[in-house]
């Protein structure tokens, strides 16, 4: 009996995508070579351990991984958010949820709304040290009982004198456990400073230091990402020089929004690429596995899955790299881009996607039988970290709600 090949397509064989250049596929190479080498051959002992060095940020700092967003005024190598992507997509394929959310973390987030909201002196005091991996960051936004409602933050920043006083609690934060440098949203009232009484004109963001007087933290175990430094920060009485703000006071609500495109298109990235490379296990398994004397790989009812796995993957990529053309052009203020599009095609592609990595994880541990419940195969890691995605950045239930409302709803 002849064996079908059941191999994922290289994506040497994906159909050419118009927007990666010839600089991005050196660049993908340049990626995946320092995934393979640097994370992969470590990430059972992560996992194992529910940690991974402080030095993987430096390594990939040192390669320039971390600087393709930012000017080279910050010693960036970019920015150019097509070799973000490639670089986002080649770490996900690592299947190390925890490793790529606290590398995203630090410069996909904190560093993110530094370069947009702060000061030429902030950005420049702040940035060099996170993109070269020296210092770690992460974005404290959400709360107890303020996660998708963002106006409902009640952690708050009250003038004491020329600077500020913070106090409040945020939870689910990403790399916060470890984080030298933390963005802040808290509330301003209008006593303080903020423009009005309205929830969302109130937020305002600020830099606070990990090692600030009044500033604890613990770490949070979680189902997946056991790498990850995911934390609680609690801020009592807080200190900070007015030079900690970052941006306007109430102009926080608008950098968070502003920022939201990027983030789930990141996760989108990530989801279909960590979706192939679990499907890749799935079906090597497969081929190895023999049941009534023959590969399971070779039965109609895993072929047809697989096929399904397959057409869904080439779909969400499909509207992955759509929705990733017009984040492109709306950073290139591009006249004609109806904003209303760019947000409706990056919730539709954040809301397929991350249901499509769990599902490509569930089948896979289904094909693997017993084995894929057990803790010492892979699978079951891709099937844990993948469950977060249709909660963290913006729910699918939120997500619908957006989709629904950019076509009038």
């Amino acid at each position: 009996m002849s064996t079908v090949n059941l191999t994922p397509a290289s994506r040497a064989d994906e159909p050419a995508m118009p927007l990666f250049r010839p600089e991005h596929a050196a660049l993908r190479d340049s990626a995946r070579a320092f995934v393979e080498r640097e994370i992969v051959p470590n990430v059972e002992s992560w996992e194992r351990d529910e940690s991974f060095p402080r030095e993987l940020f430096a390594s990939a700092g040192a390669a320039g991984f971390l600087g393709l967003k930012f000017d080279a005024e910050v010693e960036g190598s970019g920015p150019d958010l097509l070799a973000q992507a490639v670089w986002v997509e080649e770490l996900a394929r690592s299947l190390s949820g925890g490793v790529a959310a606290d590398l995203g973390a630090s410069t996909d987030l904190a560093a993110v709304y530094i370069d947009r909201a702060g000061t030429a002196d902030q950005r420049a005091a702040l940035l060099p040290p996170l993109l070269r991996g020296e210092r770690l960051g992460s974005l404290a936004i959400t709360e107890p009982d303020a996660g998708s409602d963002v106006a409902a933050i009640t952690t708050r920043a009250h003038r004491d004198g020329d600077g500020w006083r913070l106090d409040g609690t945020k939870v689910f934060i990403t790399g916060a456990a470890r984080a030298d440098d933390i963005v802040v949203a808290a509330k301003v009232s209008a006593d303080d400073g903020a423009p009005s009484d309205d929830p969302h004109g109130q937020i305002t963001l600020f830099h606070v230091r990990a090692d600030d007087d009044g500033v604890s933290r613990r770490r949070l175990p979680m189902l997946g990402w056991r790498t990850s430094f995911t934390g609680e920060l609690t801020f009592q009485d807080v200190r900070l020089d007015d030079d900690r703000r970052l941006g306007e006071v109430g102009s926080g609500f608008a950098h968070i929004t502003g920022a939201f495109a990027w983030e789930r298109l990141a996760m989108s990235l990530g989801a279909v690429a960590a979706a192939e490379r679990t499907l890749e296990l799935g079906i090597a398994h497969a081929r190895d596995r023999e049941a009534f004397g023959r590969p399971i790989a070779t039965f109609q009812v895993w072929r047809h899955r697989f096929a399904d796995l397959h057409t869904r993957i080439r779909t969400a990529r499909a509207l992955t790299y759509q929705a990733l053309r017009l984040v492109v052009a709306q950073a290139d203020d591009d006249p004609d881009l109806d904003a209303a599009r760019v947000v409706r095609t990056v919730g539709m592609a954040k809301l397929l996607t991350q249901r499509l990595a769990f599902d490509v994880a569930d089948e896979c541990v289904q094909v693997h039988g017993g084995a894929g419940y057990m803790m010492e195969y892979p699978i079951q890691r891709a099937w844990r970290d993948s469950r977060l995605g249709p909660i963290g950045g913006g729910t699918d239930q939120i997500m619908k709600e957006i989709i629904a409302k950019t076509y009038g709803l």
